[in-house]
């Protein structure tokens, strides 16, 4: 038979109570919180997701923050880059209007009065910086000023680097944040983008040298195949030409021959894949040089705007002015594709970045979802269980002041 002392009785009611307590305590926390889970030992699987969860959100915060530094800074340069495009057409239709033997030394006067003010706005433009104040074309030396103009003789050096700032927009991937100044206005191909030709300054002729452009692909490049070209056509009396190299040694043929021939006004002189048109008169020692566009021959945008500046201002013979802004119109022609190629690049990485940030706002819905589903405390079943356990405490409570006062006198004396 087993003996219940009444110590052990009444321990086991206060048990009972402080776990009833206890449960109420934790609902009543639930309830002030709102979180299913304050500790981790309340559910620890339910605590593990619940820290896997957070860091995933933490991440993606991180990554739309970098969106939107990166957004940001891609539209002040498409902002900057649009009001250069524009510039650089208003130069290229001065340029164009130039090219005029009607035109008087005061209207190329007022010319190059204009394009200097033109190149010393592009020199701002290209010095822009973003909110933070860093240079948009420095590279990654975003803290320096890139471009630096002589105020003397016009001239302009890039104190920046050829590197590229990234921004990490996702696991492993990153995204251009800026474009470096170097490739988009200094190292631009001169001439059409494969050669260039140039007409002699000494010339005393009124030959000018018009378009060019490569007609033959395949010839050209055979002629480039062992390295640039770097050839001059001379002319010789009524028109006549031939065509040596760099070691003034003659430039054959695809038959072996020396290319010769004779010039007609607004002809064109055709060899290695290269046609070269003209127009007006050599005179006998005049020269034309041909070069290849490569490393070693390029022009900065400031250049091009300087040498078609002086040119206005030189005050040389019609022949010679547009035979040099011809040439320069084309080193224009190069520094606008430069712009324009790095429109369409900025472009597409803003696209890229719009996409990101709209995928990382439908995984933060998601994710915000699956925390709640499992962090949250369901309110009406909290608030439900509250009551039934401050009821059943109550209950206990009741209960056992009852046994308390239960003895064996009250029970003989019934």
């Amino acid at each position: 038979m087993m003996r219940i002392s009444t110590s052990w009785m009444y321990q086991q009611q206060v048990n009972t109570m402080m776990g009833q307590q206890n449960s109420l305590d934790e609902t009543q926390n639930e309830i002030s919180t709102g979180y299913a889970i304050n500790v981790a030992s309340d559910n620890p699987v339910g605590a593990a997701q619940i820290v896997g969860l957070n860091h995933i959100m933490a991440e993606n915060t991180q990554y739309t923050s970098n969106i939107n530094s990166a957004n940001t800074r891609l539209s002040t340069e498409t902002s900057t880059l649009s009001s250069v495009s524009n510039l650089l057409n208003s130069v290229n239709d001065i340029g164009l209007g130039a090219i005029n033997g009607a035109m008087s030394s005061s209207d190329l006067s007022n010319m190059a009065t204009q394009l200097t003010q033109y190149r010393n706005e592009l020199v701002q433009l290209a010095n822009t910086t973003d909110a933070n104040g860093q240079a948009l074309f420095s590279g990654t030396s975003n803290t320096t000023t890139p471009f630096v103009m002589n105020s003397s003789t016009g001239a302009v050096t890039y104190a920046g680097n050829d590197q590229q700032s990234f921004s990490a927009i996702g696991a492993g991937l990153q995204i251009a944040s800026n474009d470096p100044g170097s490739s988009l206005f200094m190292n631009l191909p001169a001439g059409n983008g494969s050669f260039v030709s140039s007409a002699a300054s000494s010339n005393t002729g009124t030959l000018v040298v018009g378009a060019n452009s490569v007609s033959d692909a395949s010839a050209f490049a055979t002629a480039t195949a062992s390295g640039p070209i770097n050839d001059t056509i001379t002319f010789g009396a009524n028109g006549t030409y031939s065509v040596t190299d760099a070691s003034g040694n003659p430039v054959l043929d695809s038959s072996g021959n020396p290319v010769t021939g004779t010039y007609t006004d607004g002809g064109s002189i055709s060899f290695d894949g290269m046609s070269i048109s003209m127009s007006g008169t050599p005179a006998a020692g005049d020269t034309v040089s041909v070069q290849s566009d490569s490393a070693s021959n390029t022009q900065d945008v400031f250049t091009t705007l300087n040498n078609m500046i002086n040119a206005l201002q030189s005050g040389g013979s019609t022949a010679q002015i547009t035979n040099t802004l011809n040439r320069q119109l084309e080193a224009l022609g190069q520094a606008m594709n430069s712009v324009s190629n790095t429109q369409v690049s900025v472009g597409s990485r803003m696209d890229t970045l719009t996409q990101q940030q709209s995928d990382y706002s439908d995984l933060s819905v998601t994710y915000q979802s699956a925390l709640n589903d499992v962090q949250n405390v369901d309110m009406a079943t909290a608030i439900s269980n509250l009551s039934l356990q401050s009821t059943a405490l109550q209950a206990s409570q009741q209960v056992f002041a009852k046994i308390q006062g239960t003895s064996l006198f009250n029970y003989l004396q019934s």
